[in-house]
């Protein structure tokens, strides 16, 4: 006669249970990562260097009709 007895079924194995626990483990970590970097991208990416310039140019009153003149320009150069 064969006995009943049956081995206990992979998934309720102790290094199944393991391997589930730090593979979500990691997966957690690239997706807390992965928001991290966005934010990070976003936040620089309001900061541009052509946004700043544009800011800077509004919050100057230029005295020559909006138009920045170069210092060149008001020189007389002999060559």
């Amino acid at each position: 006669s064969l006995s009943a007895q049956t081995e206990a079924p992979f998934y309720e194995e102790w290094w199944f249970l393991l391997v589930m626990a730090l593979s979500s483990l990691i997966l957690i970590l690239l997706v807390v990562f992965a928001l991290v970097l966005h934010g990070q991208s976003k936040k620089y990416k309001n900061c541009s260097t052509g946004k700043t310039i544009s800011n800077v140019e509004e919050s100057v009153t230029l005295d020559n009709g909006g138009f920045t003149a170069l210092e060149l320009n008001s020189r007389h150069l002999n060559i």
